[in-house]
C-alpha cells in the first residue's frame, strides 16, 4: 500500500487552490477530491457493506460492560 503524498497535496492545496493552511487541514478527503476535480467515490453498495461487515465484525458484548 502506498503512502499519502502530503507534500504534493499541500502544494496543490496551498498554491494551486490558494487555500490557507487552516482551510486545507479542515477539508475532508472527499472535499479535497472534489476541489481537485477527482471523481467522487462510488456509493456504498450492499455487496461492499457485506464485505466490510465480514472484515470488521461487531464485537460481542461480554455482559460485564467491557467489549
Amino acid at each position: 500500500m502506498s503512502g499519502i503524498d502530503w507534500a504534493g497535496l499541500m502544494r496543490v492545496g496551498l498554491t494551486g487552490l490558494r487555500l490557507s493552511p487552516e482551510a486545507f487541514w479542515r477539508l475532508t478527503p472527499v472535499e479535497l477530491r472534489m476541489l481537485l476535480g477527482v471523481d467522487a467515490v462510488a456509493p456504498l453498495t450492499r455487496a461492499r457493506l457485506d464485505e466490510l461487515a465480514r472484515a470488521f465484525p461487531d464485537a460481542r458484548r461480554t455482559g460485564d460492560g467491557e467489549d
